[in-house]
């Protein structure tokens, strides 16, 4: 096995100045630190001690003792503090990764076939706990640096992509993260003028005094919460959800739909996914009414995903324009279970009248808005238009 070993510890000075000119040139953010003669000088200390001590540790198939792994923590910090963000974090250790598997492959030889396979085994766990420690002080360099508002948005987005230092970062924010959530995502209506990243950090401060949760509003037509939830009883964290949306819509001033969908640890994201297209054919109000879940819009779902059915909705929707105040009408008759009484007097208006307006849907559509049919097409035609779709 000597001869892997001693090949590629020759190569260590060269291996090291190659990792660096692969950072600068495959990452943005290291080619902008590299071109300072100082920090570039350090980034090749630290590849070159890396280097050295993974071929020596290798040898002996010895893990990576404390202080090691606390330099590479230290060396993570300073990335951190350095406002290096959490994409180049991950691809330069994708990318040191790479790389060192090139240079077990570059040092081997044809009777190296144990050697090799021996280091590879050993770089698994070994190569992990380098990373972990990294990373640790990666997180450690971000909290020293980051408003409170950016650490739980960057600890939202390393949830959602079941990212292992996330428990990091939530236990030095001290917010426990459940293994169930109610994922919870707020569309904000209206394309501009968009609320500018200062606005939306201030009013992600002040929903994180109310809901001390995961949270993010890095879009400004869209916020991400994940609302801790029990198995099994989530309607706590729907009506906290929706008690969100509704704080989101007096902020932005805008109306609002809320989305949500039940989630469960290391699947955060898939669920946010969804959530994302509920949100996204949900009615949008000034005051949000209900936090809607996949079964309350299946059928607005479908709609959305065929351009035939969205084509036909659009002529219902332009019959429905037709008439004075058709959809709002249509839409207090289905809030309220098709109670006329009830219905009237939520729109301030006579019984008599909303038996004239519901009268007129059926002269214009075609459709009875009690039938089961009207209810299937109109329903779904009105929530469409309230979205914003039609």
């Amino acid at each position: 096995m000597a001869g892997l070993f001693s090949l590629w510890r020759q190569r260590v000075g060269d291996n090291a100045r190659r990792a660096v000119d692969a950072y600068q040139e495959e990452l943005l953010e290291y080619r902008d630190l590299a071109a300072r003669p100082r920090v570039r000088s350090e980034m090749l200390d630290f590849a070159v001690f890396l280097r050295r001590r993974t071929v020596d540790l290798a040898a002996d198939s010895a893990p990576f003792p404390d202080e090691d792994l606390d330099f590479m923590a230290s060396m993570g910090r300073q990335r951190g503090e350095k406002g290096l963000t959490l994409s180049a974090q991950r691809q330069v250790l994708l990318v040191h990764t790479r790389l060192t598997l090139r240079e077990v492959y570059e040092a081997a030889g044809p009777n190296d076939i144990d050697a090799t396979m021996h280091t590879l085994a050993w770089l698994a766990p070994a190569g992990l706990a380098a990373q972990g420690a990294y990373t640790r002080g990666w997180i450690e360099g971000q909290q020293r640096t980051l408003p409170l508002v950016a650490q739980v948005r960057l600890l939202t987005v390393m949830l959602l992509a079941d990212d292992e230092g996330a428990a990091e970062l939530a236990r030095g924010l001290h917010m426990p993260v459940p293994d169930h959530v109610v994922a919870t995502v707020v569309r904000v209506a209206g394309r501009s003028p968009a609320l500018d990243q200062a606005s939306r950090d201030e009013f992600a401060g002040t929903l994180l005094r109310t809901h001390w949760a995961p949270l993010s509003w890095q879009d400004p037509h869209e916020v991400v919460a994940l609302i801790p939830s029990a198995p099994g009883g989530s309607q706590p964290a729907v009506d906290r959800g929706l008690a969100l949306a509704r704080e989101v819509a007096g902020m932005a001033g805008r109306p609002c739909a809320v989305g949500t969908a039940p989630g469960r640890v290391h699947a955060f994201g898939d669920a946010v996914a969804l959530a994302r297209q509920v949100a996204g054919v949900a009615p949008a109000r000034a005051v949000p009414r209900q936090a809607y879940a996949v079964t309350d819009v299946f059928a607005e779902l479908g709609a959305a995903r065929l351009a035939e059915v969205g084509q036909w909705l659009q002529a219902v929707a332009a019959q429905l324009n037709a008439g004075p105040d058709l959809v709002a009408t249509l839409d207090a008759y289905y809030q309220h279970d098709m109670n006329r009484l009830d219905t009237a007097a939520a729109l301030c208006i006579h019984p008599r009248t909303l038996d004239y307006r519901l009268t007129r849907v059926r002269e214009l559509t075609g459709l009875e808005p009690g039938s089961t049919r009207g209810v299937r097409v109109l329903s779904t035609a009105v929530a469409r238009i309230l979205a914003g779709a039609l």
